[in-house]
């Protein structure tokens, strides 16, 4: 499973969270993950509005224990943060940070202009950084707080949620692809080792996907797990995956390269 698939994140957080928000919550999150690699800056945040609308609605349904997936964003926070009414959510302040969070993401990009046709705002990276950062914190702390599940897998899960999406792979079956045909032997092989997440790939793997010959796909793995590059490490698995070294690559230098053509 390259970082992490959105049918199984949906599966590990429903229940406890509804099947249909927890749906809901991962596509806009994958949708505003895409359209920030994509330097689309203004969708990206309009999406994180749709992003905080559907976690406010998971919020209210986990604390208050009523469902409404078309409840008032305002209304579902105003629950979350009140000491009049009973909470399930426990620590409260757990709630309340996201809750916090949510409203300033929902604020700033309606008074920013990116709701609304503005004569005096375009959005911009700065902006949109903020708000998928913004975003990357509520959906970890989601994980954090309703994915009853072994430590370690959820540490990792949200690392890997902070990671690239790579719209330039794709899966068939039980083939990978990398859909572009620009990239050299090295960088296909990073773009593949970013995509396998934590858990890396092993060498035979690396031969499946990577579109090069045999002894080229071994020079390149030579090569980049050599003392002058250290950009992946083979693990004691027998796995290779990606050192910080390598991540910093793609993100200064590969980003591009991450999309389709």
């Amino acid at each position: 499973m390259g970082l992490i698939e959105s049918r199984a994140l949906v599966q590990s957080l429903s229940p406890p969270l509804d099947h249909l928000l927890a749906t809901q919550l991962v596509d806009e999150f994958v949708s505003m993950e895409r359209r920030f690699i994509q330097r689309d800056w203004e969708p990206a945040e309009l999406d994180g509005g749709q992003f905080s609308e559907v976690l406010a609605r998971v919020l209210y349904h986990l604390d208050s224990g009523n469902l409404n997936p078309a409840r008032d964003f305002g209304k579902c926070l105003e629950y979350v943060e009140s000491d009049a009414v009973a909470h399930t959510i426990q620590p409260r302040h757990d709630a309340i940070h996201i809750a916090k969070v949510l409203r300033t993401i929902y604020k700033f990009r309606s008074q920013r202009g990116a709701v609304h046709v503005s004569p005096n705002y375009k959005a911009n990276h700065m902006d949109s950084k903020f708000l998928i950062e913004s975003v990357r914190w509520c959906m970890a702390e989601t994980l954090r707080m309703f994915w009853h599940a072994d430590r370690d897998k959820v540490a990792s899960a949200i690392r890997e949620l902070l990671q690239f999406d790579v719209p330039c792979i794709g899966a068939f079956e039980d083939v990978l692809l990398v859909q572009r045909t620009d990239l050299g032997v090295d960088e296909e092989i990073l773009v593949l080792l970013h995509y396998a997440g934590e858990a890396g790939f092993t060498r035979r793997q690396l031969g499946t996907y990577c579109m090069f010959p045999s002894q080229r796909v071994s020079d390149a793995l030579k090569r980049l797990a050599s003392p002058e590059f250290r950009q992946i490490v083979l693990m004691g698995n027998d796995r290779y995956r990606l050192t910080d070294l390598g991540s910093r690559r793609l993100r200064e230098s590969l980003a591009d390269k991450l999309l389709l053509q």
